[in-house]
């Protein structure tokens, strides 16, 4: 292989690249339909063209035939008056005419055939100019539509590698963090309370059992005295009491023990 072939296909292959990446679907489904458009404009121009064409030929063929005709009645009307040079003249004169009928009749079939061909053509291409306009906004709606999707998947991938997402993944993390410290805080407070309630319910234990022991001690105090005789002195009972070193000390006892509560 040569170098001027190697170079020519690395360009053109460059070109092509080049070529593919420059074209927007919108903008050459457009520029078809411009084409297209400009193409059938062209093509009913040729098929005008082509029918006037015709026309001509078949007026220069009835006008041909007419002459013929005309030639064949002089050529019969000269034998009738016995002007046999003259009907031979006129006959020459019907045979041209006649020959140039026959020639524009060939040429009459042929520009039929061809207008209507012609016609045809033009037919299919505006059905083809239809039909491809009907396309032609669909795959814009679809281009529209992938390049939308292309866009939104191209966002979703930089979300998902890049610095701003992970910085939104700190901070939720972050967030977790705050609520678990603030849920910690809360059970911890509530847990102190608990501890505060029962610090004063054992409290209100010890003061009830403090005051049934009042009551109990004042209740035999009472009991004492009323077991004395009644003519006794209360100097004997205090002699009595006095006389007992055992209970006077464990009273005192119990006194100072209810002091010091």
């Amino acid at each position: 292989m040569g170098l001027f072939d190697r170079v020519s296909r690395v360009v053109r292959a460059n070109l092509n690249d080049v070529v593919s990446k420059a074209e927007d679907p919108e903008k050459i489904l457009e520029q078809t339909i411009i084409d297209m458009q400009e193409d059938l404009v062209q093509m009913r121009q040729a098929v005008a063209s082509a029918i006037a064409s015709q026309k001509r030929s078949q007026q220069q063929h009835n006008q041909a035939q007419t002459e013929a005709n005309n030639w064949q009645q002089r050529a019969q009307l000269a034998i009738q008056k016995g002007d046999e040079g003259l009907a031979r003249e006129a006959l020459v004169r019907k045979k041209t005419n006649s020959e140039t009928a026959a020639s524009l009749k060939t040429q009459l079939d042929q520009q039929s055939t061809m207008v209507d061909t012609l016609k045809r053509n033009l037919i299919a291409l505006e059905g083809k100019i239809s039909e491809a306009k009907t396309k032609k906004d669909m795959l814009k709606a679809r281009a529209s539509a992938a390049k939308a999707n292309e866009q939104l998947q191209n966002v979703v991938g930089r979300m998902g590698t890049g610095s701003a997402m992970g910085a939104f993944e700190r901070m939720e993390e972050k967030v977790l963090q705050m609520e678990a410290k603030s849920q910690a805080a809360a059970e911890l407070a509530g847990a102190d309370l608990e501890s505060q309630f029962a610090l004063l319910e054992s409290g209100g234990d010890v003061d009830d059992e403090l005051a049934a022991m009042k009551a109990q001690l004042l209740g035999g105090a009472a009991q004492d005295k009323a077991q004395l005789p009644s003519g006794a002195p209360a100097d004997q009972a205090t002699a009595q009491q006095t006389s007992n070193p055992e209970v006077d000390a464990e009273l005192e006892a119990l006194k100072t023990k209810l002091d010091q509560l």
